[in-house]
């Protein structure tokens, strides 16, 4: 799942290549990822972009002063760029859903790799118009981002934290892997309840927060898009690393499943040594 700090750097790649060119063509080879019928994305044909920036794990690309085509990536949504010097498509890359060509040539392809289509487009006055970002809550990555905004997310609730990390109307932008990263970090268990942390707990996750998104997006900063998958699977600590050496403790990362997802940890840094 793409999550903020790889959403970001896409953002900073779209923003530097589409930023004073007109879209040419657009074609649209799933119609179920066009979310706003009356305004389809072949209306942006002929007009000029501005730039391009996150909101929580969407893109939203300016066209003119008063229109935004956004880009919503789902569970396996993202974007591919093709221009004259791109070589072949590996034989299993996923295929492209939308294609927005631009009139220097090259071409935004929006690919999506899952079972079922979970990537949207929209074209509205304002990104707000997208319901899953009306409901976005504060963003780690944002240098406003507090304590008191951690606090509002976790209040006294009996929810796991790690579903509230990754809860987009709390906390936007963070989804299961760096959720693992920021509990491992802060040494807290996957399982507890934000209603059960105390003081000393919460300042320890909310740091590890707020460092875990900041960082993560600082380190992908400049990789070409194609390869920001690979480069946060390496970086991971704990997530995805079920069976390997805890990089703090030397301890065995353990696999976690509940409530349809998946958690990994380590025992000794985050559970008292408990296996859940």
């Amino acid at each position: 799942m793409p999550e903020s700090p790889e959403v970001q750097a896409l953002a900073e790649f779209l923003d530097e290549r589409v930023r004073g060119r007109t879209v040419s063509e657009v074609d649209i080879l799933e119609f179920r990822t066009v979310k706003t019928r009356q305004n389809p994305p072949s209306t942006l044909v002929g007009r000029a972009l501005g730039g391009a920036e996150r909101h929580g794990k969407h893109v939203a690309l300016a066209v003119g002063d008063d229109t935004r085509l956004v880009v919503s990536l789902g569970r396996h949504g993202w974007v591919r760029w093709r221009d004259s010097e791109s070589g072949e498509l590996p034989v299993d890359a996923p295929p492209a859903l939308a294609e927005v060509a631009l009139d220097d040539g090259s071409v935004m392809q929006v690919t999506d790799a899952g079972t079922w289509v979970s990537l949207g487009l929209f074209v509205v006055d304002d990104p707000l118009a997208v319901p899953a970002i009306a409901k976005l809550g504060p963003d780690p990555a944002d240098a406003s981002y507090s304590q008191n905004d951690f606090e509002v997310a976790l209040g006294g609730r009996r929810k796991q934290v790690k579903a509230i990390l990754q809860e987009q109307e709390s906390i936007a932008g963070i989804g299961n892997a760096y959720s693992d990263e920021i509990l491992h970090l802060a040494k807290v268990s996957p399982v507890v309840h934000a209603a059960a942390l105390d003081d000393d707990a919460r300042s320890r996750l909310c740091t590890a927060t707020i460092e875990t998104v900041r960082g993560a997006i600082d380190a992908r900063r400049g990789i070409p898009i194609d390869l920001l998958k690979a480069a946060k699977v390496a970086a991971m600590r704990v997530h995805g690393r079920a069976g390997e050496a805890c990089p703090v403790c030397g301890d065995t990362v353990r696999d976690f499943s509940f409530a349809s997802t998946t958690a990994q940890y380590c025992p000794t840094c985050q559970t008292g040594g408990e296996v859940l």
